[in-house]
């Protein structure tokens, strides 16, 4: 690496290109704020053989660059440079970054700050055995991408006060539970970013956030007896301000592992640090030592519910608005009414919908949207009664279901009930006369004459007819 003068550095234009290049794709892949927030500070300083240099201005920055990071920079300069075996990332002012015709200059003598001594964090290919204390944080789960129902509104508000807040008084530890896939790890994720950010914006204190599984935890506590560090694991994790542990669930039945957690999580709550715990049941209804349960309970428990049909669609609409692939709505509210069980798996489903469209250039439709989630869609499945049939359609037209054994008469109900009546007609396998007596014992020719005014209206209106169609494709089974 040829020398210029003091403080200035040639490379070749080649390599500015490069570097230039995987900035790009750092940001394309990340996404704008994380780029912004953690990549963007990065000023590639040097390049020398085999490795180059970039520069971070704080350590604070250089620690979560690496850890967070740091596989998928190396990554890309060898896809860019198969030359490139290492990046050395230093804290530094950037004096001496590449401008864009390749040069390293030096910044102006009079205003160049004293520089701190270089402290590498070499980032090499991964060894076998080596691990982290810390998992990387999802980039896609912020507060920002969370989206709020009133089944988790409470534990989102709670999520939101320890991230503003760590160590609220009330909110020590936070303990998040509900099923698989409502949201728990989003939260979880958020607050680390949160506070991340925060630290990094407001010129306080960086605050060292650890998030991991419980698993995770349990192996890390296992490597370090076979490997007669657990001071060392001790020390590590009781540096930390905020120590969060996911699905703590799998710490049932392992006792070694649930007294080394105990341990430490008083050590932390006594040291004013703050504790962000999740589970799939409350304290109460896990299967741990009575005084851990005890513990955990001390400070906010909040919880998941199951989704409402709103909030699924919420999260529909919210994450087909940023795939920018179109999506009827009538594909959303399709979707919403018939996958229940969870979030991760409703995502699933839009996520297989918009990339067959892309690969196919098909236009997503109700039939499509069967025919590609059939496997999906058939798990769901389930015998039709006329007592299911009824309320569905009660809620879908906004009426009780009394009203359609009701003797009224009005439009706004008697349409609905005919509408009852096809479906009950199509779906399932009961006479006439009994699909009557269980509409508020009418005859058989009012079911009749129902199926057949149906039958009209749909050949007449459009509209009419994909609402009775969409009603059946979420009742079918």
């Amino acid at each position: 690496m040829p020398a210029t003068r003091e403080g200035a550095t040639v490379v070749s234009a080649q390599v500015a290109a490069q570097w230039a290049h995987i900035r790009g794709r750092l940001q394309s892949e990340f996404g704008d704020v994380v780029y912004r927030t953690w990549l963007k500070p990065m000023a590639l300083v040097a390049a020398d053989g085999d490795e180059v240099t970039v520069h971070l201005p704080t350590r604070f920055l250089r620690d979560h660059v690496s850890s967070h990071f740091g596989a998928r920079l190396n990554a890309l300069w060898q896809q860019e440079n198969p030359d490139i075996r290492r990046v050395d990332l230093r804290v530094g002012n950037g004096v001496g970054a590449i401008t864009q015709s390749g040069t390293v200059q030096a910044a102006p003598e009079e205003i160049t700050p004293p520089a701190p001594p270089p402290e590498p964090a070499t980032i090499e290919e991964p060894q076998p055995g080596r691990t982290e204390l810390a998992a990387a944080l999802d980039p896609r789960f912020t507060f920002d991408g969370f989206v709020v129902g009133k089944p988790n509104e409470f534990a989102y508000a709670c999520a939101k006060r320890v991230a503003e807040q760590p160590s609220a008084a009330g909110f020590n530890p936070l303990f998040l539970y509900g099923g698989v896939g409502l949201g728990k790890t989003h939260l979880m994720h958020a607050i680390a970013w949160a506070l991340s950010a925060r630290t990094e914006t407001d010129g306080r204190p960086p605050v060292a956030v650890t998030y991991m599984s419980a698993e995770k935890f349990m192996y890390r506590f296992i490597a370090a007896i076979r490997s007669h560090s657990t001071m060392e694991f001790k020390e590590e994790l009781r540096g930390v301000d905020v120590l969060m542990i996911d699905d703590l669930q799998f710490l049932i039945g392992k006792d070694n592992t649930q007294e080394e957690f105990f341990h430490t999580f008083n050590y932390l709550v006594e040291a004013g640090k703050q504790i962000v715990v999740s589970s799939d049941k409350s304290p109460s209804e896990l299967d741990l030592e009575a005084r851990l349960k005890t513990r955990l309970g001390c400070g906010m428990v909040a919880d998941l519910h199951t989704t409402t049909y709103e909030l699924r669609l919420s999260i529909l609409e919210a994450k087909a608005s940023r795939a920018g692939t179109p999506v009827p709505q009538k594909v959303l509210e399709y979707l919403a009414h018939k996958i229940t069980s969870n979030v991760r798996e409703l995502e699933g489903a839009l996520n297989r919908l918009t990339a067959h469209a892309n690969l196919f250039g098909r236009s997503i439709t109700l039939e499509t949207t069967q025919e590609v989630l059939h496997d999906l869609l058939k798990a769901h499945d389930r015998r039709i009664s006329i007592e299911e049939i009824q309320k569905k359609v009660s809620e879908y037209y906004g009426l009780r279901v009394t009203d359609m054994t009701s003797a009224r008469r009005a439009r706004q109900v008697a349409r609905p009930r005919q509408v009852a009546m096809y479906l009950a007609k199509q779906l399932t396998s009961r006479s006439l006369p009994d699909i009557g007596k269980r509409f508020g014992d009418r005859d058989h020719t009012t079911v009749m004459h129902a199926v057949a005014r149906v039958n009209e209206l749909m050949a007449k209106d459009g509209q009419f007819a994909e609402d009775v169609e969409l009603l059946r494709r979420l009742l079918e089974s």
